[in-house]
């Protein structure tokens, strides 16, 4: 057994299915080589491009789910999997794989079961949603994961994961300009930055002068790349879980989890402060 942050690996990689986002359905393959932990594909950037293997890491961001197990073709391949837990990348065979998600320790509540096709491509699998589904019902997304070198720039990738808050903007604090735009529940989107200190707003979409929902410093590195994930609830009062809305900030090329380093600055975890 292997540990990665507070989860632990058996053997490899977590796998959960989902759509998509950009991403290929992968091409059936013999998946007799199994799952690894990346060895060999990583550059002073993180995980090289063009890699033969499908390199995947998995995120629980389902504020009110229990803490999980994964299992892929019927072995345990994660255990005891948190709320806000983030895997580094694993090495996994492209193919088709039968992917299980159950309550931890308890192999008979299961939560989500279905099949993942995955590419020679980097992906991030997210569970998100709810096991309440008082706002949004549980699921699991698949988003492809662009590591290539952004140059002078940082490259943020920003994905919605909070049940119950309504698309929004997130705004530099003092220009004003728009990071991302209209980011709903479940969607991601990608913005380059000019490395440097930032604090940003998290606002309703398209309501210029309404009162941030949080805001968030974040401090990028020229030729990184980020992943910012929005999560918990805007009104934890009000929810099935008490989980503050927050935004974590994890940086993909090095392949560290929200519990890890994440180059950002001298924190890894970047929640938002309610302004609300």
């Amino acid at each position: 057994m292997k540990t990665i942050g507070s989860v632990a690996v058996i053997g490899g990689l977590a796998g959960c299915a989902g759509d998509q986002e950009d991403g290929g359905d992968g091409n059936e393959t013999d998946t007799e080589t199994g799952m690894n932990e990346t060895e060999g594909n990583e550059t002073d950037g993180g995980i090289e491009e063009g890699t033969e293997m499908a390199n995947v890491r998995v995120a629980h961001l389902s504020p009110d789910a229990p803490n999980v197990d994964v299992y892929v073709d019927g072995e345990a391949v994660l255990e005891d999997v948190a709320f806000g837990d983030v895997s580094d990348y694993l090495e996994l065979q492209p193919g088709s794989y039968e992917v299980q998600i159950t309550e931890a320790g308890n192999q008979e509540t299961v939560l989500y079961d279905d099949t993942l096709d995955v590419e020679a491509a980097n992906y991030t699998v997210a569970a998100i949603g709810e096991a309440s589904e008082e706002n949004q019902p549980l699921s699991v997304e698949v988003y492809e994961d662009d590591l290539s070198d952004p140059g002078e720039n940082a490259r943020i990738r920003g994905i919605h994961a909070a049940p119950d808050a309504p698309a929004v903007d997130i705004v530099g604090a003092d220009s004003g300009d728009a990071l991302f735009e209209d980011l709903a529940f479940g969607e991601s989107q990608t913005a380059e930055a000019p490395p440097g200190s930032y604090t940003f707003e998290v606002v309703p979409a398209g309501e210029e002068d309404a009162e941030p929902v949080a805001e968030f410093d974040a401090t990028v590195e020229a030729g990184t790349v980020y992943s910012a994930f929005a999560t918990g609830y805007v009104e934890p009062d009000d929810a099935p879980a008490d989980e503050e809305f927050g935004v974590e900030i994890v940086e993909d090329s090095a392949g560290m989890g929200m519990n890890g380093e994440s180059g950002m600055g001298n924190d890894s975890e970047m929640n938002g402060n309610e302004t609300a």
